[in-house]
């Protein structure tokens, strides 16, 4: 246990009281509407998983509205998973991302100029659920769907320093100690074998920018836990990659002040695992290459630091250094805690990822421009009514799904409840 502070805020579980943060966040819910999102695919309904955390989430009562975006390939899937979460008692809006009325209004988005449907994955899932979650909520905590030591902790511990305006905080990051839940090992490899080497390379190379400064601050910047403000929300380009942690952190570096942002202790953290993937394009290998063409990017964006072939060249010498020498510290910290620890195989993980820098730095001077969807305050200059019109097509595709599920039922439950002056436009609603 520690107390130091970074670049940014620090805070620290210090054996906190969760029964007074969880009353307190409640109380301020009140008058600052919080939600969760989660972002998923039809897959996790299936694995345990999703279930833990939705009946964690029955529990939060300082959590207002629940948004999924969910990836599903038939109303039947769909409809599954809005019986899935039926039994929240928060009000829940199960966004099929991939369904006809969302690609319809997505598709009139593109003909007016600005194309969404173009790309794919959590990078527009998040889109998506942020656009809604925003007419809901004055602070949206995002978590993924495969969280398998999730409990009321963690939504609790991310939305708690926005809700407290004393904290004066518009984005909060989760960090943890990764360790498996079966056999007790160090997980987070690409943290710790590929980012956190990187990062200490390209300080070397370039000096200490304050972009770089900033980065490392982020105990565990690929964490995918966050929460932010609805208005950082809408201003939040978001990548369409897999470097969407890194990027997302980048865009809070363009948009945020270093004193309104904070990283919480979320403690001991287990998920699904990625595969290290078979090429440069599959599993941990092509996160890799996105997170080093991000931070290549926002480099030159915000620091004015001209890159060439002979940096990257300089990169990966000094990143296999750096990372042999990583390796030898994990293994004593393994040794002292009693963990399992192959060296060999992390040895060998580290020279699967440096062969990868230069071939993702050669791919970055073809594209440096990247994948990022745009802003929500540029779709909205677009159709100024785009977020209600997604929500009214959520909430008309959960009609569906009930229907689909318990046709003998005519009354929609209280999750797909409407506010009155909630505009259900027939363009969303065909």
């Amino acid at each position: 246990m520690d107390y130091k502070q970074e670049l940014i805020t620090t805070i620290h579980d210090f054996g906190c009281n969760l029964e007074f943060l969880e009353s307190r966040a409640t109380q301020l819910s009140e008058q600052f509407p919080t939600a969760v999102l989660i972002p998923a695919l039809y897959d996790e309904l299936e694995r345990p998983a999703l279930a833990h955390i939705r009946n964690h989430l029955r529990e939060c009562h300082f959590v207002k509205t629940v948004v999924l975006s969910v990836y599903a390939d038939s109303l039947d899937q769909y409809a599954k998973a809005v019986e899935f979460f039926r039994s929240l008692p928060q009000k829940t809006l199960v966004i099929w991302e991939n369904g006809p009325r969302i690609q319809g209004i997505l598709e009139r988005l593109r003909d007016r100029g600005l194309d969404i449907v173009r790309f794919k994955g959590k990078g527009k899932a998040v889109w998506l659920g942020l656009g809604v979650a925003s007419l809901e909520a004055d602070a949206i905590a995002l978590h993924d769907a495969d969280i398998i030591t999730y409990d009321r902790s963690y939504p609790l511990k991310l939305l708690f320093p926005l809700l407290e305006k004393e904290c004066g905080i518009a984005f909060n990051k989760a960090y943890y100690a990764r360790l498996s839940s079966d056999r007790r090992s160090l997980n987070g490899r690409v943290a710790r074998l590929f980012v956190t080497p990187l990062l200490t390379a390209l300080i070397e190379i370039f000096g200490y920018q304050n972009y770089l400064r900033y980065l490392s601050s982020y105990r565990y910047p690929l964490s995918g836990e966050f929460a932010l403000s609805g208005d950082l929300a809408l201003t939040t380009r978001i990548p369409g990659n897999w470097g969407l942690e890194i990027g997302m952190l980048a865009e809070v570096y363009r948009n945020v002040a270093e004193k309104r942002i904070s990283q919480v202790d979320l403690g001991i953290f287990d998920h699904k695992h990625q595969s290290l993937g078979q090429s440069s394009q599959e599993g941990l290998q092509k996160m890799c290459r996105d997170i080093l063409q991000s931070v290549l990017r926002t480099l030159t964006e915000t620091e004015r630091v001209i890159i060439s072939m002979d940096h990257i060249r300089a990169l990966r010498v000094k990143f296999r250094r750096e990372a042999q020498d990583y390796t030898r510290q994990y293994f004593v910290d393994a040794l002292f805690n009693n963990l399992p620890y192959d060296r060999h195989e992390e040895e060998n993980i580290v020279e699967v990822f440096d062969k990868l820098i230069l071939e993702a730095g050669e791919e970055y001077f073809l594209n440096p421009a990247g994948a990022q969807i745009p802003d929500w305050t540029r779709a909205i200059a677009v159709m100024p009514e785009l977020r209600e019109e997604l929500r009214a097509a959520t909430i008309a595709d959960s009609q569906d799904a009930m229907a689909y599920t318990h046709p003998s039922e005519s009354i929609l439950e209280p999750m797909l409840s409407v506010h009155p002056l909630d505009p259900l436009h027939s363009s969303a609603n065909p």
